[in-house]
């Protein structure tokens, strides 16, 4: 019998994973590498300004500033082959169910083929299990929770297992679908409402 083949959805998000941690580490480093030019800069500026009643006070100003630019390139010139390592290491990924006082709503993804015959020999199909993945859905002034089941069926001639793919998520691994982050994005960006506020909001 053969094995059951990796759902694309989770291929995607083994793939999209690393790339995040990746994306991550890269922002940092930019970030950190900006700081670096800007004491450059202040301490540059500074050193100009240096005269006067004020010499002493800014004197020591500058010497703040250079030590904190000294432990910022310590820091950058480090290696940081164990850091990466460790941030693009398999981590189990914690499981968050969605709240069950929610409405469910269940949708069936069935095989393009139909549930009855097979797509290659034609033979007749048999229930086989299903996969299952809950999402964080909104309708004006009501959430609900959209339950998207996958039944998994074999074939009784040839054992071929036929699935419907996974349908298309708005974040990998995440529970929130297109709808709920549009409503998200239109809160806090037209309505200005912080997201602090709009989780208040959803937890009521």
């Amino acid at each position: 019998m053969s094995e059951t083949p990796v759902a694309p959805g989770d291929a995607t998000e083994r793939i999209a994973a690393p790339e995040a941690s990746l994306a991550r580490a890269n922002a940092a480093l930019a970030a950190r590498d900006l700081l670096i030019d800007t004491l450059r800069g202040q301490i540059a500026r500074l050193r100009r300004m240096q005269f006067g009643a004020s010499s002493e006070k800014l004197g020591r100003e500058i010497e703040q500033l250079e030590l904190a630019l000294k432990e910022l390139q310590t820091e950058r010139d480090a290696p940081v082959a164990e850091a990466a390592a460790s941030s693009l290491t398999t981590r189990p990924v914690p499981v968050r169910g969605l709240p069950d006082h929610l409405p469910r709503e269940q949708v069936v993804h069935e095989p393009a083929s139909g549930a009855c015959i097979c797509p290659d020999c034609g033979g007749a199909l048999r229930p086989l299990g299903s996969d299952a993945h809950e999402m964080l859905d909104i309708v004006p002034v009501r959430w609900r929770v959209v339950r998207n089941v996958r039944p998994r069926y074999s074939c009784r001639v040839c054992e071929k297992i036929v699935q419907a793919p996974a349908p298309v998520s708005a974040v990998a691994r995440g529970k929130a679908t297109f709808a709920t982050l549009a409503h998200i994005v239109v809160s806090k960006f037209d309505h200005h409402l912080p997201l602090s506020r709009q989780a208040g909001m959803m937890a009521a």
